[in-house]
């Protein structure tokens, strides 16, 4: 195939699938901002829980020590642990929400962790082959465990089902999970019709699909990571080539 058949391609159908890729992207990035906020709701949570159990006794020890005991008894109820009711409830209903709802966003960016010991050794068509292999088994293992979460959503959202201490009802809990599951399909299902490019048109440009990384390019993101802010850079790829030179 001609280059200029594969320019064609990406002119046709790249662009509106890249602007696609782009907007679900944005979905995708709004739902982790989501999780992140509510991964640091729950640290404040704790905090003020641990504080609510051990401030206020501790307060009311000190004024006794000072000798202000009939102060502490007469107000003894201001001394008393406040923990955060129902805090254990809440914490084991919010799991899923930092576990699953980020989960598409993860596997865009690559984030998942990839066995590449066998892939890595190939190239060109062959790998474009595996990788839509691997894409099509991971889609079918996501649907089944997302017609089972929405099952166990239904069963949920039937019974009235609840937590036990403060009976907070979980089917928002449970809705999470196939909802994350449907937003990695979509994710993968991008993945797929990325490779099925790649096969047909092996020479041309990898579009909103996971590439192999190199020691090097995760060197390198580590470092840019650790510089962030900084005006002095590091190149890995010239410092390697620069010893095998020295070498």
């Amino acid at each position: 195939m001609s280059n200029s058949s594969s320019d064609a391609i990406k002119t046709s159908f790249d662009k509106p699938f890249v602007r696609f890729d782009e907007f679900f992207f944005k979905i995708e990035t709004f739902f982790n901002f989501m999780a992140a906020m509510y991964i640091l709701g729950i640290m404040f949570l704790g905090v003020c829980n641990v504080l609510g159990r051990t401030v206020p006794r501790a307060v009311g020890i000190l004024l006794q020590d000072i000798g202000l005991n009939s102060f502490v008894e007469k107000f003894e109820y201001l001394f008393v642990s406040r923990p955060v009711r129902g805090y254990v409830d809440i914490v084991e209903i919010s799991v899923t929400v930092f576990a699953f709802l980020a989960l598409s966003y993860c596997w865009r960016l690559g984030g998942h962790i990839r066995m590449e010991i066998i892939i890595g050794r190939f190239s060109g068509r062959v790998l474009w082959i595996v990788e839509m292999i691997g894409v099509l088994l991971g889609m079918l293992v996501i649907y089944i465990l997302m017609i089972y979460a929405w099952d166990h959503f239904m069963r949920a959202w039937t019974i009235g089902d609840s937590s036990i201490d403060v009976e907070i009802e979980t089917w928002p809990s449970k809705l999470m999970v196939p909802f994350a599951f449907a937003m990695l399909l979509i994710r993968m299902f991008i993945n797929a019709v990325g490779f099925a490019r790649l096969i047909r048109y092996p020479t041309a440009t990898p579009l909103y699909v996971p590439l192999l990384e190199t020691v090097e390019d995760a060197a390198q993101a580590e470092i840019d990571a650790g510089l962030a802010g900084e005006e002095e850079k590091i190149d890995v790829a010239s410092t390697m080539s620069g010893d095998g030179d020295a070498r």
